[in-house]
């Protein structure tokens, strides 16, 4: 092979590596492409949020709403984490069990509506 044609591989070899490289930069900063873990846990994320909503909507629809509020209130974090799982509010429609992590955002979500005066 010639030193010219070695020189133009190379270059062309370079070229295309930093190429490569700065798309994939581009994309991932610039053009909002993520990994597959990354994609899951917006996903994940997402139906947490969701699921909290419906936990929080099932208190707020309950038949005895104002008693089960006022002893919301007054319990303390663990107390309104057994409140929420006992009262079965953070259960999906037609799941026996609830998901995991759904409790304690059903919790956070119950306590931003008491601060909102809900």
């Amino acid at each position: 092979m010639s030193a010219d044609a070695y020189a133009k591989m190379v270059g062309g070899i370079f070229g295309f590596v930093l190429g490569a490289v700065a798309a994939m930069l581009v994309g991932f900063q610039l053009a909002g492409w993520s990994t597959a873990s990354t994609a899951q846990k917006i996903s994940d994320e997402a139906v947490l949020a969701s699921r909290a909503a419906i936990c929080v909507s099932q208190f707020m629809h309950a038949p005895n709403q104002k008693v089960k509020m006022k002893e919301f209130k007054a319990a303390d974090t663990y107390t309104k984490t057994e409140l929420v799982e006992k009262s079965g509010w953070d259960k999906m429609p037609g799941q026996e069990s609830a998901s995991w992590g759904v409790t304690g955002a059903c919790v956070a979500g119950l306590e931003a509506a008491v601060k909102a005066g809900t």
